[in-house]
C-alpha cells in the first residue's frame, strides 16, 4: 500500500495537506505567513482586515494564560482586536505571497460595519488582490461587538445571513463564514450562513472568558493599568467544545467545515477530522510553540492514517459521526465495571477511595495499603479510573 495522501479539499479548495494557520497573531504580516509556508502550511487565513476608516488600537497587555504546574499551557486568552495594517499594505502583500506560493491557499479574513456596501467593498479589495477565498469575520468575541460587528453579528443568524448574502453577490471566491460558539445553539447561524450560500464554514471562533483574577491586586486578568474586559479564550481546553460544534454541523448541514480550537498535535486534527472536519485552522499552538510545530503534525497525521490503513485525509473524515446522538439512544446494557489491572502498580495512594466516597458509590476502599472494589457496589461511573494517577484501575465489561 503507497503512503497516505495528505491532500485534502475544503469545498472548492485543494490544500497539500489540512494544516491551516488560523487568522490571528502568526498571521499579523507577509513575513509571519511566508514563514510559515516554508516550514509547509497548506494555508493561511490572513489576520483579519477592516476598513481603513475603523480605527484599531490595541492595548498592553493583552494575552493571559493558564498553565499547570509545569508551565504547559491549558487555556489562553486574548483581547487583542483585529490587523493593525491597512488596505494598501493587504493587498500588496496578498499578491506578492501568492507570486511567492501559488501552491498554497492563501485566505484573507475581512469584518466591515454593520453596513452591507463596506463588506462588498473590502471583499473586492482582497479577491482582486489575489486572495483564493475571503473569510466573514462574524465571531470576534471582544472589543469588535461593543461596536456592533463580530459576535454581536454572528449571534444572529438573520444578521449572519445578511452579510454572508451580501458578500455572495460580489466574491468570485470561495466564501468561508467563521462561527462563534458564543450562543446556545450553533446550529440556526450554520443554517443562515449555508442558505445565504457560503461554500465553506469555520468553527470555532474564541470562546468569551474572563481569564482569572489576582488576589493580591485583586485586578482581573489581564490587567491593562489595573482593568481587564471579557476576551476569547483558546488553546487546549476549549478543544471540546469545538469538537461539539464541528460535529454537530456536520451531522445536520451538507457543508465542507475547518476545524479550530486547541489543535496543538496531530492527534487533536485527527479528532476535528473524524468528526467532520476536511482542514483544520491552527492559531494559539503555533503563538505557544511556534510555526515548525507543523512539521510534527504531518508525519504524526501520516503514519496514523497508514497504521489504520487509511488512503488519505478523506477515508477518515466523518469516521465518528454514526457514533455521536442523543443520550436516549446510548445503550443501557452494556456495563462496565472498575477493575484493578497490574496491581503491583498500585502506590496505595487512595485518591480512588475518596473519589468513589464523595463523588461514586462506595465501592472502594483500602486497608493495610490493600485496594478493594465491591464489584456489587461499583456503578460503573468510571471517576475512579481517571483519577487513579497510575492507570491501575481500568474499566472492563461486565458478565
Amino acid at each position: 500500500m503507497s503512503d497516505p495522501s495528505l491532500e485534502t479539499t475544503v469545498g472548492p479548495l485543494a490544500l497539500k495537506n489540512p494544516f491551516l494557520l488560523a487568522s490571528g497573531p502568526p498571521t499579523a504580516s507577509g513575513e509571519q505567513i511566508r514563514h510559515a509556508f516554508r516550514l509547509g502550511w497548506a494555508g493561511a487565513v490572513a489576520k483579519t482586515i477592516t476598513p481603513d476608516t475603523m480605527e484599531i488600537q490595541d492595548v498592553s497587555p493583552r494575552f493571559a494564560a493558564w498553565k499547570d504546574e509545569k508551565a504547559e499551557l491549558l487555556g489562553f486568552e486574548n483581547i487583542e482586536l483585529l490587523s493593525r495594517k491597512d488596505e494598501a499594505y493587504w493587498t500588496a502583500e496578498i499578491a506578492a505571497i501568492k507570486r511567492d506560493y501559488p501552491d498554497r491557499v492563501l485566505i484573507a479574513s475581512i469584518m466591515a460595519s454593520s453596513e452591507p456596501g463596506e463588506w462588498q467593498d473590502l471583499a473586492r479589495t482582497v479577491q482582486d488582490a489575489g486572495a483564493d477565498a475571503i473569510e466573514l469575520n462574524v465571531s470576534c468575541p471582544h472589543g469588535m461587538p461593543e461596536r456592533g460587528v463580530g459576535a454581536a453579528i454572528g449571534q444572529h443568524p438573520d444578521l449572519v445571513g445578511g452579510v454572508t448574502r451580501a458578500v455572495r453577490k460580489v466574491a468570485a471566491v470561495p466564501l468561508i463564514v467563521k462561527l462563534t460558539p458564543n450562543v446556545t445553539d450553533i446550529l440556526p447561524a450554520a443554517e443562515a450562513a449555508v442558505q445565504a450560500r457560503a461554500d465553506i464554514l469555520s468553527a470555532i471562533n474564541t470562546v468569551q472568558c474572563l481569564m482569572g483574577i489576582d488576589l493580591e491586586t485583586l485586578e482581573p486578568r489581564p490587567s491593562v493599568a489595573g482593568s481587564s474586559t471579557y476576551g476569547g479564550y483558546s488553546g487546549p481546553a476549549v478543544k471540546p467544545i469545538g469538537l461539539k460544534v464541528v460535529s454537530q454541523i456536520a451531522r445536520e448541514l451538507q457543508v465542507p467545515l475547518m476545524g479550530i480550537g486547541g489543535i496543538s498535535r496531530w492527534q487533536d486534527a485527527a479528532e476535528y477530522i473524524a468528526a467532520g472536519a476536511s482542514a483544520v485552522q491552527v492559531c494559539t499552538a503555533v503563538m505557544w510553540e511556534g510555526a515548525g510545530i507543523v512539521r510534527g503534525m504531518n508525519a504524526g497525521l501520516s503514519g496514523y492514517l497508514a497504521g489504520k490503513g487509511f488512503s488519505g485525509v478523506g477515508a477518515l473524515r466523518g469516521r465518528a459521526l454514526p457514533r455521536i446522538g442523543t443520550h436516549a439512544a446510548l445503550s443501557r446494557e452494556d456495563r462496565r465495571f472498575a477493575a484493578r489491572e497490574s496491581p503491583e502498580r498500585c502506590t496505595s495512594c487512595g485518591r480512588c477511595v475518596t473519589a468513589c466516597r464523595d463523588g461514586g458509590y462506595h465501592a472502594i476502599s483500602i486497608a493495610g495499603g490493600e485496594v478493594t472494589i465491591e464489584r456489587e457496589r461499583c456503578d460503573g461511573c468510571g471517576l475512579c479510573s481517571y483519577v487513579c494517577p497510575g492507570g491501575v484501575i481500568v474499566m472492563l465489561p461486565g458478565a
